[in-house]
């Protein structure tokens, strides 16, 4: 399923983070500034009412009305007036209007029905006001101060709207450098895509970028380890034809000969029974050829252990003597074990661990003395098995394990993959082995863990 670039996800999840806390924060600014701003005026009318209201009224004096604020000075010196910011009335207490400031006053009406604070409408506007409501000391009049409420909204917009107008310039900005930095730290990963785009099919070295982000790392570490093991097993499959097209070639010229030999007998039991048995030589070392190159192959392809169970050593031992004894028996060779201490049983693929027995004692019964005696032996820390044939010199001993390799003037067949496959088998398991001669004369290899 197709999804929305990471680089849509990330500026789109910020620009939509953003409108909503600027909505968030500018309803709570709102809110905190008009009630700051209902506070200061309630206090306002307050103090202007109760001035009001301890000043000496003489109606004699207060005929004609007031003039109107911005009349009483010149245009010039009258600052910045609001006629809106107040505007106050004085009754008496039957509601006929004694004074009023000129302005807005003679608007407010005589709604009096206790003093305080009222919302209500003024004459001639449907628009609310905030009227404030106070008798005079004397008990003979009653002052109301006023203010509308739409004066008050539109000066806390104009507050909020100076606190926010910076914001509104920087915040597109600041989105705008978001992006631009956003598509800057994602290019390494569009690089990264470049260059997978226009490999070749066999082109599998490690990805190089100059600058990645931290966060890109493991996916490119771990696109360089997959290349690794994919060149690794194209690596293995060309050394496995190579090693197979090499090593089978001898035993296929072999039984092509054998074929032939056995054409040509005719009439011959003799040579016809002994080229049938050299034919059945020749097919059992190409099985045991292919069977080894197939397990070798299969072995360096193994990066962990699978299907591990709990094993027993002096179990493994008994089961590789038992399949081993047969081979022993043609070769007379006599098989011997001794369990000098009994190691604890430990983690392991139990295939794998036989293949390794039955290898070793193969190479002790194929290469030692016949008749001769081939033995086992088995401590805490380590496994013995030794022959008492003619051993290998001190050139020889440095290259056991090396695939094909056998020993120069070497009689008997063989592949020279059997030593190998047990080193393999043994490092998967996290053992050691050695080779070395006898002090007493024969072959020995250990097996330590």
């Amino acid at each position: 399923m197709k999804t929305f670039s990471l680089r849509f996800r990330l500026a789109f999840t910020l620009i939509l983070l953003t409108v909503i806390t600027w909505a968030v924060a500018s309803s709570f600014a709102w809110f905190k500034t008009y009630k700051t701003i209902n506070e200061l005026f309630d206090t306002q009318q307050m103090v202007f009412a109760k001035r009001l209201s301890v000043l000496p009224i003489d109606l004699q004096l207060i005929h004609p009305p007031l003039e109107r604020t911005k009349d009483l000075l010149k245009k010039k010196n009258r600052g910045h007036q609001d006629d809106d910011a107040l505007a106050f009335a004085i009754f008496t207490l039957n509601g006929e209007m004694v004074l009023n400031d000129g302005d807005n006053g003679h608007k407010i009406p005589f709604n009096f029905h206790r003093e305080g604070f009222s919302d209500e409408p003024v004459k001639g506007s449907d628009d609310l006001w905030r009227l404030m409501w106070l008798k005079s000391l004397d008990g003979h009049y009653v002052i109301a101060v006023g203010q509308e409420l739409e004066y008050r909204q539109e000066m806390a917009v104009d507050i909020i709207v100076a606190q926010l107008l910076p914001w509104q310039i920087a915040l597109p900005i600041m989105l705008i450098l978001f992006l631009w930095l956003l598509t800057r730290s994602l290019k390494p990963l569009k690089d990264i895509a470049s260059q997978l785009i226009h490999r070749k099919p066999n082109e599998l070295n490690a990805i190089h970028v100059a600058t990645i982000p931290r966060e890109a790392e493991p996916i490119v570490d771990s696109l360089n380890v997959l290349f690794k093991r994919i060149n690794q097993m194209f690596s293995r499959e060309r050394q496995f034809t190579s090693d197979a097209a090499h090593e089978l070639r001898s035993p296929l010229t072999a039984l092509k000969v054998q074929s032939e030999v056995i054409l040509l007998a005719g009439n011959n039991a003799a040579i016809r029974e002994q080229a049938i048995i050299n034919l059945t030589k020749s097919i059992d070392r190409a099985s045991r050829l292919v069977d080894q190159l197939l397990m070798l192959s299969r072995l360096e392809s193994f990066s962990q252990l699978e299907d591990i169970t709990d094993l027993s050593w002096t179990d493994l031992i008994k089961q590789a003597v038992n399949d081993i004894a047969p081979e022993a028996a043609l070769n007379n060779v006599t098989l011997h074990t001794h369990f000098v201490e009994s190691p604890p049983r430990f983690k392991g693929q139990q295939l794998l661990l036989s293949i390794l027995l039955r290898n070793l004692l193969h190479n002790a019964i194929h290469y030692g003395k016949q008749p001769g005696c081939v033995e086992v032996v088995l401590f805490n820390q380590h496994l013995d098995i030794n022959d008492n044939g003619s051993g290998v010199s001190s050139e020889e001993l440095e290259r056991l394990g090396e695939r094909f390799y056998r020993s120069p003037g070497q009689e008997k067949t063989g592949s020279g993959l059997g030593l190998s496959i047990v080193k393999h088998i043994a490092k998967l398991h996290q053992m050691n082995v050695l080779f070395k001669n006898r002090d007493q004369g024969g072959f020995s290899v250990t097996v330590s863990w």
